[in-house]
């Protein structure tokens, strides 16, 4: 029961952190890869790390920009991704993907793992820690680097700690979109702790909607209609009775 409950989560946070309002979900496979390589590197480095340049118009930055142990951070097409910077532009990240539950050939997996691949990674759990180039793992998207400085209260460990345990790690791995995604492992190497802010804010919305009173009335319309069409039966009474009666003790 906890099982099939916690998948359910899964599924709606996966749902609901979908990027599809963002203008560049509208590109398939081939144009993100056609898009990538238009990708030009006009930015240098200007006096340190305060002279970061600006990346909105969807450019990677260029090698000289990144430090080892950077945390880098984009917009997969269909969520926020994040990784670790190893040095000579390679990045560590978890990332799904189906392609290995069909072959163990690094010849294909090593090839850089697609929306098709990604979406059906999440929905089979299947994962791994792998590098990639900057330019693979970016995808075609801007990178913002070490964003989550500003929000994690908790002081990064030198850039050749956070490298290092990102390297350990390197290697399949058991995935879920509320335990264990690309934020926990980039949280985990870079601070100290595997947290997930995209999950946290999934939980606290649900939380409202809990507490939300209006949701005991719509739970038991739906369950009324659902009876009145799928006809009175255990499968259908319980959770008309059960789901209004529970969110109005939690509210």
């Amino acid at each position: 029961m906890l099982d099939s409950f916690t998948l359910l989560l899964e599924k709606v946070f996966f749902l609901t952190h979908l990027n599809v309002f963002r203008p560049n979900v509208l590109f398939s496979d081939t144009d993100r890869a056609r898009e990538k390589k238009r990708v030009t590197h006009h930015c240098e480095k200007e006096g340190g790390r305060e002279g970061v340049p600006d990346t909105s118009s969807g450019a990677v930055l260029p090698d000289s920009i990144y430090q080892r142990g950077d945390l880098l951070e984009v917009h997969r097409t269909l969520f926020t991704h994040f990784g670790i910077y190893l040095g000579d532009n390679r990045v560590a990240h978890l990332i799904p993907d189906i392609l290995p539950l069909f072959t163990s050939d690094k010849r294909f997996i090593q090839v850089m793992v697609t929306n098709k691949r990604l979406v059906l990674g999440v929905l089979s759990k299947r994962a791994s820690i792998r590098v990639d180039t900057v330019e693979d793992f970016a995808y075609g998207a801007s990178i913002l680097l070490n964003a989550m400085d500003t929000t994690v209260q908790k002081r990064p460990f030198d850039g050749e700690e956070i490298a290092s345990r990102a390297e350990k790690l390197v290697g399949k791995t058991p995935y879920s979109l509320l335990w264990n995604n690309c934020e926990h492992f980039v949280t985990y190497c870079r601070y100290g702790i595997a947290i997930s802010i995209q999950t946290d804010k999934f939980c606290n919305w649900l939380k409202s909607v809990i507490r939300d009173h209006r949701s005991v009335p719509l739970t038991a319309f739906l369950g009324i209609l659902s009876v009145a069409y799928l006809g009175m039966s255990s499968y259908t009474a319980i959770p008309t009775l059960l789901i209004p009666f529970t969110l109005w003790m939690a509210g």
